[in-house]
């Protein structure tokens, strides 16, 4: 039995996904989900195992020496941008992380279970090369004594934050979705991302985030979550999880249980949620059970203390009572638990870097990613075996889960890519024509007080200010295409006083002026500028193209849009709504509060229509 028949089902309910069905069609050959549909791998929560594919996996486990299923639980990064990379700067980078020169001689060296892409570690420079990158890895692990493929894993949420840029397709993020509404249009992002994640290799995605935003001073997931409904953000989750799956590509939904209501990143800091049980199950469960309800593959602890669910102080990511207690045994996951950074500040208050990876075992976790020293991490799990604070069971269980996830995708047959795959799929015109009519589904008309939308012909001299200078070309670029006479000044995230001036006096010989904000509440400058160009008497456009919370920051705004993103479908969408190409059909998925964070400025599910 297919893997995710239950969702395909509750899906198949909406005319929008019957036909993604249909429009995004399969190339090159037949998907690895697909081939390997026989094998069943979800029943309700959790996974359950014929005899045959339990059969494979204990095979695989019987032959693997203590140090090899050890291995299999790092998942790492490494520089390089191939498996056997002699770039200088690279070589030595890895020299410094893992002791060794590559890819390939990490691989041999530790026996890890997975690599993880960026493109600070020189990983990801073209589909191709992502590719052979791939490829190169796989080859390695295929030479070991026990040949066992590697999660190639990245996070491509869309939207803001993306790890394989262009030519691949670049979808609006998962606000984004939100405010669109439709499940099918998040199954869409998933089916077409992890169609070309799995053509360069890719087999493992970070994402969704199934964190529900109910904070607007979130510092790190904001515009990354759907938005402050559960509801809305668990069918969204869910239907994205189902694409990506389909595609060959493990989804992972993070960060359990649920980052969405904090002030403090975890990447520089510890927070501490202090949401009852009650609110718990009810705001923060809901995406998580429907992702386990979706059959997804793996799910992301977060380095997060809730007290109500475990009042030792404790990260989640090392609390048994939350990855055991809650996730696996009252939610009934059994899929893998995949660490959050090991790097991270929020898991490194109270423990050494050889203390954590044992204790996230111990809590229950499975795949331990980046530690900020692989040999210290390594040894210390090794250690631990050996002097039973760790038993080799607790280490089997965790491999057979690791083992089972990369059966399931199909590696063991084809660890490989295929190079028609990445002409034919990565950035394909089909696809990025789907990216398009999903982010023009998204755009928020939030006020237009004067009427000033839909532009007519007579604006013709047009500014485009404000952050970016990539979007604001991009702006600029597509007003232009519409006949407008533009001018461009960019002027950053916190622009000086004199850069206002500047900016407010090339303001006064337009007919218009287009000014993009991202995150203007952090950012006052951004409020200067924006009242500076008021001043001018010339009609202000303010596009938010991060967070739609800008608003409240940028009083006397008469006419503001949200985009939620700044990938080019979204800038694109925007001016079609500038123009009156289309209507925007954006309704906000969070509630704007006032400039002091109290009370309602926009209600959750507003949005309005032009004119035109």
């Amino acid at each position: 039995m297919p893997s995710h028949t239950r969702v395909r089902t509750a899906l198949s309910l909406t005319a929008a996904s019957l036909l993604l069905t249909c429009a995004v069609p399969a190339a090159g050959a037949a998907h690895p989900r697909d081939a390997t549909a026989r094998v069943p791998a979800a029943s309700g929560p959790g996974h359950s195992d014929d005899a045959t594919l339990r059969g494979r996996i204990m095979k695989t486990l019987r032959h693997m020496s203590l140090e090899e299923k050890v291995g299999q639980l790092f998942v790492t990064y490494v520089y390089g941008d191939s498996a056997d990379t002699a770039a200088p700067a690279d070589v030595a980078a890895n020299r410094r992380l893992h002791g060794v020169d590559n890819a390939r001689q990490l691989i041999e060296k530790y026996h890890v279970g997975g690599i993880v892409y960026f493109a600070w570690t020189n990983n990801l420079k073209n589909p191709q090369q992502v590719a052979a990158l791939s490829d190169g890895i796989q080859h390695s692990a295929a030479h070991h004594r026990t040949p066992v493929p590697l999660t190639v894993a990245t996070d491509q949420e869309h939207g803001v934050v993306y790890r394989l840029g262009p030519p691949a397709t670049q979808f609006p993020g998962a606000m984004a979705l939100g405010a669109g509404r439709d499940a099918g249009d998040a199954r869409t992002t998933g089916l077409i991302g992890g169609r070309e994640l799995r053509a360069v290799g890719v087999n493992q995605n970070y994402a969704p985030i199934a964190d529900v935003n109910v904070d607007p001073a979130n510092p790190v997931i904001g515009v990354r979550s759907f938005g402050e409904d559960p509801g809305l953000v668990a069918s969204l989750a869910a239907a994205q999880i189902d694409g990506y799956e389909h595609a060959g590509v493990s989804a992972t939904a993070k960060h359990f249980p649920g980052h969405g209501d904090t002030a403090v990143d975890s990447h520089t800091g510890l927070p501490v949620i202090d949401h009852s049980r009650e609110e718990w199950e009810r705001v923060d469960a809901p995406p998580f059970r429907a992702a386990i309800a979706a059959g997804v593959d793996s799910i992301m602890s977060a380095h997060i203390v809730v007290p109500s669910l475990d009042p030792s102080g404790e990260p989640a990511t090392l609390s048994r009572p939350i990855l055991t207690g809650l996730l696996r045994e009252e939610l009934g996951y059994d899929g893998v638990i995949v660490t959050d950074s090991l790097e991270m500040a929020g898991v490194r208050q109270k423990h050494t870097d050889a203390e954590i990876p044992v204790l996230a075992l111990k809590a229950g976790a499975d795949q331990l990613l980046m530690p900020p020293n692989t040999a210290v991490a390594y040894r210390a799990v090794l250690d631990a075996v050996a002097d039973g604070e760790l038993t080799e069971e607790r280490i089997d269980a965790s491999v057979y889960r690791i083992l089972r996830m990369k059966f399931r995708q199909g590696l063991f047959e084809n660890r490989y890519t295929n190079p028609s795959d990445v002409s034919a799929l990565v950035g394909a015109p089909h696809h990025q024509a789907a990216a398009q009519a999903v982010s023009d589904r998204t755009t928020t008309l939030v006020r237009d007080d004067e009427d000033v939308l839909p532009l007519t012909p007579g604006n013709r001299r047009v500014l485009v200010t404000g952050w970016g200078a990539t979007t604001t070309a991009a702006l600029a670029t597509a007003l232009r295409d519409r006949g407008a006479d533009t001018v461009e000044r960019e002027t950053g995230l916190s622009p000086t006083a004199a850069r206002v001036e500047e900016t407010a006096r090339a303001a006064r010989d337009q007919d218009l002026v287009v000014v993009a904000t991202n995150k203007a509440g952090d950012h006052p400058e951004q409020r200067e500028l924006v009242a500076a160009l008021q001043s001018t008497g010339r009609p202000v456009i303010v596009i938010a193209v991060r967070d739609p919370y800008d608003i409240a920051a940028l009083p006397g705004t008469r006419t503001y849009l949200a985009t939620y993103s700044y990938a080019p479908v979204s800038l694109e969408s925007a001016v079609r709504v500038l123009h009156g190409e289309i209507q925007p059909q954006g309704r906000l998925p969070v509630t704007i509060p006032g400039a002091d964070g109290t009370g309602v400025l926009y209600p959750y599910g507003h949005g309005l229509t032009t004119a035109g």
